[in-house]
């Protein structure tokens, strides 16, 4: 299902278990400021300034990542479920920021990882600041130039060694703004949505599949025009008979060919119907329908044989373990491709 057609309209490993309560507490701090109003505001500004103060959903991030028969590993993750200790400063209404993400390396793993190591960096610098009127606006702009900037960065990096690098990424990033989720992707890497909606005729709950990114593919008619337009050709489905995505991060030798780095963005709200998000390079989508994803980790987090470590919950032990199996699915069902998994729960 898309995702349009069913919302209504209102992308090195960072963070980790053992850090989350300490993000968690100063997210739970700031969104405290964000209600008292630090510096002593009128009634009128501090009941402003409290609509936006609300019991936000609590987001979990879970990895796993698989080699499947390659030489090495060439994915990379970021897993932040608080942002904000990035941001030296942000716009009044915004009291929570979360952020996950997924990079698949080809060529090499150096795009990918530079994309994790800085894309959320300067997501942070560019992100608005101060009382702004649109911020829907402003944070979709944020993300186009970050990933503009992410690209050049890179490319004048890979540019100055010798060899010059050829490494290139897809991307999909997930950017949490309070309870407005955004998801930016580049290339063949992919992020779902698990709602349940409540069925009128038997009044129960049934699971639904939403899609939150755009796979950019060199066949579809629009990625083709462009690349041909820029001087390109597609063959075999890639481009110049070589590339399988037409935008990522890097690739330098072929951005002259119409490869861009304009991610798509998708938009939705969170609801307490949400109950988790995947995010995950192409090697699972190779032999897993979104569908079938979805499917494979509700299966896991009703199974009852599930073992719950001293340190984790039972409900975090059960999307620990449906993270670990759906990558290793992946591999068992014959992808021999790396295989990034992040899973994000839902808890409202």
């Amino acid at each position: 299902m898309d995702l349009f057609g069913d919302l209504p309209e209102p992308t090195h490993t960072a963070g980790g278990g053992s850090e989350q309560p300490l993000l968690q507490d100063r997210a739970e701090k700031r969104k405290a400021e964000v209600c008292r109003g630090a510096d002593g505001d009128g009634d009128d500004e501090a009941l402003e300034k409290k609509k936006v103060c609300k019991g936000w959903a609590k987001l979990t991030g879970y990895v796993a990542a698989r080699r499947g028969e390659r030489e090495d590993m060439q994915d990379a993750h970021v897993l932040l479920p608080d942002l904000s200790t990035c941001f030296p400063t942000f716009p009044h209404q915004v009291s929570r920021l979360a952020y996950f993400a997924v990079f698949d390396g080809h060529g090499g793993s150096r795009a990918s990882r530079f994309a994790a190591e800085h894309l959320h960096h300067t997501l942070a610098l560019k992100f608005p600041k101060g009382e702004v009127e649109n911020l829907d606006k402003l944070v979709r702009k944020c993300l186009v130039d970050t990933f503009r900037q992410t690209d050049e960065d890179f490319l004048k990096q890979a540019s100055s060694q010798k060899p010059v690098w050829k490494d290139g990424s897809t991307a999909t990033c997930m950017l949490v703004v309070n309870d407005t989720v955004y998801v930016a992707n580049l290339g063949d890497s992919r992020a779902v949505l698990c709602r349940e909606e409540e069925e009128e005729e038997n009044n129960t709950k049934k699971p639904v599949t939403l899609a939150l990114s755009k796979e950019h593919n060199p066949t579809c008619y629009e990625e083709r025009m462009r690349i041909q337009k820029a001087g390109g050709t597609v063959r075999d489905g890639r481009v110049l008979g070589v590339l399988e995505v037409s935008r990522s991060i890097g690739d330098g030798q072929y951005k002259r060919c119409g490869v861009i780095s304009t991610p798509d963005i998708r938009r939705c709200q969170l609801t307490p119907n949400d109950k988790f998000f995947i995010l995950a390079c192409d090697g699972l989508f190779k032999v897993f329908t979104a569908e079938q994803a979805v499917s494979f980790v509700r299966d896991v987090l009703q199974d009852d044989t599930v073992e719950c470590r001293k340190e984790l919950t039972e409900k975090e032990a059960h999307f620990e373990a449906a993270c670990q199996r759906l990558a290793t699915e992946a591999v068992r069902r014959g992808c021999a491709d790396n295989v990034t998994v992040v899973l994000v729960s839902v808890d409202s």
